[in-house]
């Protein structure tokens, strides 16, 4: 164990002035011990971890020196919360899910339980004291959004839904659809949620094919990129962050829209670029943590019974506020509910906007706590210029469905299931290290909902990245021709602080209020990030063939700064057709070995890749990385004269080695759908290549067709030089008149066709996330599907896979088949077994219903040995 640990003892000071909490009344804040070691760590593990009053349960927490938690709200007042945000007028909404394991065997309810309250603060004490039910009888929602005039977007799955409050109550009284397909019901922890309002206007949605954009007063849906898994931030340039439950921190380069315009794309690296490497985060909790899924497997934990890595991380924060020390404003926050613990990141910037992230304390949690039922759920920033914690103080923090059976067994006989219907709001302090009890200093609460237009402009320049970003959305949606002017002025005052600045264009653009000339001067800006955000609001205007913008665009193509050169890429995009070739050929010839910035160009390129290509591969130095994204593009297209047309260029023994090797790999990648190996080296991050109107063909790949055998190309595949090895990979996505071909699949019937229907949906919702849309998996988080032995074994090895769980070399692929019925995993196994190349046969739910039946007994995860054992 770590020397962090010596003599430290294993008991809990108690507060040194305990103050009560009656009925959800706070009279003044109750706050954490300040003095108490740190890093702390307690050996006790209590047999059934008893249920703490909130009062009790600050003792429990172990933050660095100066800081503390405040209780701010607590059950009754609040309930099992897992998502909130502050209003305008400083009121914070809490999502409430009383319905997630709601029983002793932690399934979840499908009745309609849950709701979105309105908490507030009437007496400004810093304390909650009123609570509001603005909308109940919700079915597992898992999204919210706040809007101007009384109104919330909540994401209620398959619906996501506008509701308003007309009579002035904080009470719902009128919903509208804004549009279906908003997640399926079901497995919370996979699925649509985040609705975050970016600098940009656009309504991030983590995990889904779709965000929300607000456009003339209406909500609507715009094509993106599934990405991400719980939560949703951004930094004061406006950068999007979001996570998965492996990996803590991951950023958007470029906006989605950008990738989702060109569905020829094999790769789509500068969207949820990884921030952390795993072999470079640890994490530190301060009591014994087996109780996660994979508790079982010790040498993942230290000798004390912590575990090193994340259990489950999510909600991610970039702190923008002003009231805590400076070392922490613009780092990240995220949750790890697990492990009960909130973690703390030092972001960094190498001076062009190529961001990294490092664990900020080596052997130490920024907030952890000795109670395993501290269940941090959501981290939000506030008005008064701290963040918030959300604890849902709950014993489990996985659902039954996805348990292992060590995991539930660990839960019951602990009575980890019992002790629901709690609910803890914190608000994390800073004050002197010697801990003085002074309350810390906090911003005046806002009022936003009355505040004249003028105000809400000045409010454009509040030190807190709150106040901006929520004036923004007000102003957006105020729309009030008025504040343009105001908008203008701020825009184009040097004097300015930058982000103030790039807040005022942002909203007018969001009012329809941009104008070219607030673009150009934008362009021309010493700030790189009011220089990028330039480029792409000036967007419209080189559509329409304004000579100024394009000149000032191209200008900026060759940015001194990395952030500026990569949207320069995106932006070129948005030139007229005849207009993009020759910048793009100048652009991808300096910069074309950068990856990042190649897929941010070819999103713009669409049916314009050939000439592009060919000027490149003549090159003497052609960037390989831009060659094999464009064959790649233009292979994934499957025009038969142009796929001829390539493979014959591939062919070419005049060309250097290196581009045909690019041109060779390019090819496969595009013929084979794109993105055919797992992480952002290729695949574009989590679920690569998922780009929406990209058919494939029944059974998975089909051969592309040649006229003749490709001689040079099968040559090349009989040698042993370093152009064998993707000839190979070519050939076998090729055919031509006399190769046998491969026998097709027989025709699915109506019920098989209809569960492949079925078991697609339930793939890209629930499993494309980690094993990727095209099944091609990740390196360190799941194994391919596409070619998989074990998916195209006799039936009863993927619904024990499914329905048991399976330990692999990569990790636990957890019994999410427990949460379906038999009818959904015959579905989801149809679909994996008949897509991605593979060509088993369906599987019917009476068969699934039978193997079930008969591995009932199980109780652990299969082993790889176990499962590729032959059944007696």
């Amino acid at each position: 164990m770590s020397g962090r640990r010596a003599g430290m003892g294993a008991a809990v000071a108690a507060l040194a002035a305990p103050l009560l909490l009656a009925a959800g009344n706070l009279a003044v804040p109750p706050r954490s011990e300040l003095n108490r070691p740190w890093p702390f760590f307690t050996a006790e593990e209590p047999e059934e971890p008893p249920v703490r009053a909130p009062i009790d349960a600050l003792n429990s927490f172990a933050m660095p020196p100066g800081y503390a938690v405040e209780l701010v709200a607590a059950e009754p007042l609040v309930q099992d919360p897992i998502l909130m945000e502050f209003d305008g007028d400083g009121r914070l909404w809490v999502m409430e899910l009383p319905g997630w394991a709601h029983n002793l065997s932690m399934e979840n309810s499908l009745e309609p339980v849950n709701r979105l309250v309105v908490l507030d603060d009437t007496d400004n004490d810093g304390v909650f004291d009123k609570r509001t039910v603005f909308a109940d009888k919700l079915v597992l929602p898992r999204a919210f959004k706040i809007l101007a005039g009384g109104c919330a977007l909540i994401g209620e799955p398959p619906m996501l839904w506008k509701a308003c409050d007309t009579d002035g109550d904080l009470k719902a009284d009128t919903k509208e659809k804004v549009a279906d397909g908003f997640a399926r019901l079901g497995v919370l922890e996979h699925g649509a949620n985040g609705l975050f309002w970016g600098m940009d206007n656009l309504l991030v949605v983590s995990e889904h094919e779709w965000n929300v954009g607000y456009k003339a007063g209406q909500f609507v849906t715009v094509p993106g990129l599934r990405r991400g898994q719980w939560g949703v931030t951004q930094d004061d340039a406006g950068r999007i962050y979001r996570n998965v439950n492996t990996d803590p921190l991951f950023v958007d380069y470029v906006s989605p829209d950008y990738y989702a315009r060109n569905p020829d794309l094999v790769r789509t690296r500068g969207l949820y670029e990884n921030l952390v490497d795993q072999e470079k985060t640890n994490i530190w909790p301060a009591h014994p943590t087996l109780g996660l899924n994979r508790g079982y497997r010790r040498e993942v934990f230290r000798a004390d019974g912590t575990a090193s890595y994340y259990g489950g991380v999510s909600s991610p924060l970039i702190y923008r506020g002003t009231r805590l020390p400076a070392d922490v404003q613009g780092m990240g926050f995220v949750a790890d509910g697990a492990t009960n613990i909130v973690h703390l990141l030092r972001l960094k910037d190498d001076g062009q906007g190529r961001m990294a992230a490092e664990d900020y304390y080596a052997k130490g949690e920024f907030l952890a706590s000795t109670d395993v039922r501290f269940r941090p759920t959501a981290l939000a920033g506030g008005p008064d210029g701290s963040f918030y914690v959300a604890d849902m103080y709950r014993g489990v923090s996985q659902d039954g469905p996805l348990q292992t059976d060590y995991l539930r067994d660990y839960i019951t006989k602990r009575g980890l299931a019992r002790g629901i219907g709690h609910g803890r709001i914190y608000r994390v302090v800073h004050v002197s290290a010697n801990g003085a009890a002074a309350p810390m200093p906090r911003d005046a609460r806002p009022q936003m909902s009355r505040d004249t237009t003028a105000a809400l402009v000045a409010h454009l320049s509040h030190p807190n990245g709150w106040w901006r970003d929520t004036a923004q959305q007000h102003l957006v949606q105020r729309a009030d021709p008025k504040s343009e002017p105001l908008l203008v002025k701020l825009a184009k005052d040097l004097k300015a602080d930058w982000r103030s600045r790039l807040h005022a264009l942002w909203t007018l653009d969001g009012m329809g209020a941009m104008r070219a000339d607030l673009a150009l001067l934008a362009m021309r800006d010493a700030k790189a990030e009011l220089r990028a955000a330039g480029l792409r609001l000036a967007e419209s205007g080189l559509a329409k063939g304004d000579q100024k913008l394009i000149k000032a665009v191209l200008t900026l193509a060759g940015d001194g700064n990395w952030q500026v050169r990569l949207q320069a890429a995106a932006t070129l995009g948005a030139l007229p057709d005849a207009a993009r070739t020759q910048p793009m050929i100048a652009l991808l010839s300096v910069h074309g070995d950068d990856p990042v910035l190649v897929d941010a160009a070819l999103s713009g390129l669409k049916g314009n890749e050939l000439p592009v290509l060919t000027a490149l591969a003549a090159a003497r130095a052609a960037p390989r990385e831009a060659v094999a994204m464009l064959a790649g593009a233009l292979a994934k297209r499957r025009d038969a004269a142009t796929g001829q047309q390539l493979v014959a260029l591939a062919a070419r023994d005049d060309l250097p080695a290196p581009v045909r090797t690019a041109l060779l790999d390019g090819l496969a990648l595009g013929f084979a759908g794109g993105a055919q190996t797992g992480g952002n080296a290729v695949a574009g991050g989590r679920a690569g290549g998922n780009i929406p109107g990209v058919t494939r063909a029944r059974g998975g790949v089909q051969r592309f067709a040649l006229a003749a055998e490709p001689a040079m190309i099968s040559r090349l595949a009989s040698g042993s030089d370093a152009l064998a090895e993707p000839s190979k990979k070519l050939l076998a996505l090729i055919t031509w008149p006399g190769r046998p071909a491969p026998p097709a699949l027989p025709p699915r019937n109506a019920s098989e066709e209809a569960l492949f229907k079925q078991g697609q949906a339930i793939y890209v919702e629930q499993c494309s996330g980690c094993h990727q849309i095209e099944g091609q998996g990740q390196a360190t988080v799941a194994p391919a599907l596409a070619g998989s032995k074990r998916v195209a074994a006799n039936g009863d090895v993927p619904v024990r896979i499914l329905t048991n769980g399976l330990e692999g070399k990569i990790g636990l692929m957890p019994p999410l088949g427990g949460a379906m019925s038999d009818e959904e995993v015959a579905a989801v196994l149809t679909y994996v077994r008949q897509s991605f190349g593979n060509r088993a046969a369906p599987l019917p739910p009476a068969a699934v219903k039978e193997w079930r039946l008969a591995f009932a007994h199980r109780t652990t995860p299969w082993s790889e040995k176990d499962i590729d054992a032959p059944q007696r």
